[in-house]
């Protein structure tokens, strides 16, 4: 049974995105190459269960959005993916992650992270120039000459669409750019190590449309560069830009599948429940 009248004309976001993506970009039954394949993943903050048996596999150089209302796991899910929850104490996880073919606990946190990138819900440039904002993970690696660095930050605000706005500008602090601007440096000196996976944590949740859809349009542009999970309370976007959505609701997967089919015919009664306002 088709539901998106019920919430929203989802037939006019698929349309406008088939337009933007061509036909041929759109999800197939051809199961796509597993960027993540999570396994009975059950995580703990000290003796709260925040994850439970949680498993899915995220397919490489997609857009997969998780949903659910506060607190049902899904920021939790997405930390434990570069092991940014290593950094709370008291946390324990069991069940396995693999990026790739590899267990993601074989990597080190600062080598994982140089290829699993993060974007969290507030820009948050350091207090620093445009210029050192995107070099900084860089000058950190340390195996760059000048003249390239130069080079990577033209390419890293490009692909971020914010070097038109900013070239003239680059040795100023980053803190004077609006809060798009700032979301979309922060996004730039992420893709400046060239990672395989781009996480983000409600990066739109702060900024005014106009600047929520230049990060959607950024999205669309790098989809076939970068694998791209984003956690996002907002329905709609979740409906315009994902190709794979994942619905969470207290610690647990409901329901993972194509966006269209989470949408219009959702396997589970909680999922359209949620997406079409009558949860709770």
């Amino acid at each position: 049974m088709s539901i998106s009248a019920k919430a929203f004309d989802l037939g006019k976001l698929a349309s406008a995105r088939s337009e933007r993506l061509g036909a041929t970009e759109e999800p197939t039954d051809e199961i796509p190459w597993p960027q993540f394949t999570v396994s009975d993943l059950n995580f703990f903050y000290g003796k709260f269960q925040a994850l439970h048996d949680i498993s899915l596999i995220v397919p490489t150089k997609r857009i997969t959005a998780m949903i659910g209302p506060s607190g049902c796991g899904k920021s939790t899910l997405l930390r434990t993916l570069n092991r940014m929850c290593d950094t709370v104490p008291h946390t324990k996880v069991t069940g396995k992650i693999q990026l790739g073919e590899t267990d993601l606990f074989k990597f080190s946190p600062t080598y994982l992270r140089r290829r699993v990138g993060m974007v969290f819900q507030k820009p948050s440039p350091f207090p620093k120039s445009i210029f050192d904002n995107v070099v900084y993970g860089l000058r950190v690696d340390g195996r760059i000459s000048k003249k390239e660095l130069k080079e990577q930050v033209e390419q890293s605000l490009r692909r971020s669409a914010l070097w038109e706005e900013v070239k003239d500008k680059l040795h100023e602090s980053a803190l004077g750019l609006s809060g798009g601007q700032q979301q979309r440096l922060c996004i730039a000196r992420a893709l400046a190590v060239n990672p395989e996976v781009l996480l983000l944590d409600e990066p739109c949740s702060a900024l005014d449309p106009i600047s929520t859809a230049k990060i959607e349009d950024l999205l669309f542009d790098l989809r076939d560069q970068c694998t791209f999970v984003i956690v996002t309370h907002n329905m709609l976007q979740a409906a315009r830009i994902a190709d794979y959505v994942g619905f969470f609701l207290s610690g647990r997967l409901i329901e993972f599948d194509k966006a269209k089919t989470i949408y219009q015919n959702p396997n589970r009664h909680e999922t359209e429940d949620y997406i079409t306002g009558r949860y709770g």
